[in-house]
């Protein structure tokens, strides 16, 4: 069975009994380093958080990539629209998944940056990335 992308969110949201993560001090927040390398634009860093295969779909064009694919995805986009900001407005998860949405100011325009993030003792990798233009 094939969801859509959208569906894939809601059915997250509601089975995982969201809560919206608030910054605690001392915690540990995977956004922030992630929101950097962003809002650099800078792919080389960000794929370090990169699955080995993930899901990543840039301006509705895109699917299962493998790192190193995904990698010059992003790196493509960002060289066609430069990044002059990105904030995180909103983070929810459970123990070994985290989600984020953020806006992306870049070549003039704003996308809507969706995350997902894995998270275990190990390291968290990013398992969906998603950017698409704001209408």
């Amino acid at each position: 069975m094939h969801l859509s992308f959208k569906a894939f969110i809601t059915a997250f949201l509601m089975l995982c009994s969201v809560s919206v993560a608030k910054a605690q001090s001392g915690s540990y927040d995977v956004f922030v380093p992630i929101s950097k390398y962003i809002s650099q634009g800078n792919a080389e860093a960000l794929s370090a958080w990169f699955s080995d295969n993930l899901d990543i779909t840039i301006l509705a064009k895109g699917g299962n990539s493998s790192k190193v694919q995904a990698k010059q995805i992003v790196s493509n986009f960002f060289n066609a629209h430069t990044p002059r900001s990105f904030e995180v407005t909103y983070t929810a998860g459970r123990a070994n998944m985290k989600y984020a949405l953020g806006n992306l100011n870049a070549g003039g325009e704003t996308y809507l940056v969706t995350i997902f993030v894995y998270c275990n003792e190990e390291k968290n990798q990013i398992q969906q990335f998603k950017i698409e233009r704001v209408q």
